[in-house]
């Protein structure tokens, strides 16, 4: 155990313990939420927080331990194990371990562990450390090159276009080209490179639009827009029909005011009938904080989360490379990025895409990789440079 007690030392020395304090209160939170959350239950009503709680403490576990690892080292090593790594883990929702699930094959189920592991959201933490070293590698090179950026484009279109294919999701593949845009936009990638891009994507929507219109993820897009506009001719489809479920989750989030209808009094998350709010624990755990803590409680998650991602900014700035620092800005997005499309989503402004509030969902894998990204930040804190150098070194 004296590697224990040694990342013990080496964490309590230099590693980042504000981003692991923040980091508990946000799952803490989450935790209080997932307990009233599953009430309705008749059954297993405590599985969910008993696996939370573990999850949170395998993720404090790994936290430290990553804190006392040199990852740029290990991905500049190890980089295309990296690489096999991200396509093989993703590929096992093909396997027989994999679990159909809501529609999409997420998860695989290995014997032996109490919860199923979403590989996506695994190799999101290996995909950033491997991004960040490709875009470090091909600054030397010049990172607005065609070339330097056709590369860029391919990873994550490959790790995109995987998920996709081998699972049917469609929202996690948006962190990934999220991380892409935000990853290259820190490394230097030229704004013109964005414009083209966005160009390509309106041209391309407005030729498939009249092909993909009538699918069912295409419609989550236009009944929201069609709710935000007002449109009185969809309005059936904007509440019982495709935004059913986040007519619900509005109207929880409405009903709690400012300071909520009190904890554990929610009427539609303590509802036993599925006609609520449909995934209470997971997806809507915002609209359930809405309705029984009220806009008080919403403002605190929102807190939580922008002092996390500040913080990851904060490192980022201190980081001894640009390698470090684009994984710290990588780390930043994702929580940014997942943040804002899970609370828009419950305040009927987004499209519903599947994902997870960061920290507070219920889900052991994705808790434990939470922990775990924020591990990899606080190596990269550990690493950062000495006071004396900070002014004369800019990312």
């Amino acid at each position: 155990m004296s590697w224990l007690r040694d990342s013990l030392r080496d964490f309590w020395e230099r590693g980042d313990k504000l981003l692991l304090c923040l980091s508990l209160m946000a799952s803490g939170y989450g935790l209080i939420l997932i307990y009233s959350a599953t009430r309705y239950l008749t059954t297993n009503r405590d599985r969910s927080v008993i696996i939370q709680t573990v999850g949170i403490l395998l993720g404090v576990v790994v936290y430290l331990l990553l804190s006392s690892v040199d990852l740029e080292l290990f991905t500049e090593r190890s980089w295309k194990l990296l690489f096999l790594f991200n396509i093989g883990f993703n590929l096992l929702v093909r396997t027989p371990l994999g679990v159909l699930a809501g529609g999409n094959r997420n998860w695989v189920r290995i014997p032996g562990l109490p919860m199923n592991i979403q590989p996506a959201e695994v190799t999101k933490l290996t995909f950033i450390l491997l991004f960040a070293y490709q875009c470090s590698r091909l600054q030397e090179k010049g990172i607005s090159r065609p070339s330097s950026v056709f590369q860029l484009a391919a990873h994550a279109g490959l790790m995109a276009g995987l998920i996709v294919v081998v699972s049917g999701d469609k929202g996690m593949p948006l962190v990934y080209l999220f991380l892409f845009a935000i990853m290259c936009w820190c490394a230097g990638v030229k704004l013109r490179w964005y414009l083209l891009a966005a160009a390509v994507c309106v041209i391309g929507i407005a030729l498939l639009w009249p092909r993909i219109s009538g699918q069912y993820w295409a419609q989550r897009i236009t009944v929201v827009i069609d709710h935000i506009m007002g449109v009185e001719e969809t309005l059936y489809n904007q509440t019982q029909g495709v935004g059913w479920q986040q007519t619900r989750s509005i109207l929880a989030i409405g009903s709690g005011g400012v300071w909520g209808l009190g904890y554990m009094k929610g009427i539609q998350t303590q509802s036993p009938y599925e006609t609520s709010l449909n995934a209470r624990s997971t997806d809507e755990i915002f609209a359930v904080c809405g309705e029984e803590l009220g806009l008080v409680g919403c403002l605190v998650i929102i807190l939580l989360l922008a002092a996390i991602i500040v913080r990851c900014v904060w490192v980022a700035r201190r980081a001894s490379s640009p390698m470090s620092a684009l994984t710290a800005m990588g780390f930043a997005g994702m929580l940014l990025f997942q943040s804002v499309l899970n609370i828009g989503m419950c305040l009927y402004v987004l499209p519903i895409v599947g994902l997870t509030l960061p920290f507070f969902s219920y889900g052991g894998s994705s808790i434990i990789t939470m922990f775990a990204a924020m591990g990899v930040v606080s190596s990269v804190k550990t690493r950062s440079l000495p006071s004396w150098l900070k002014d004369r070194n800019s990312l």
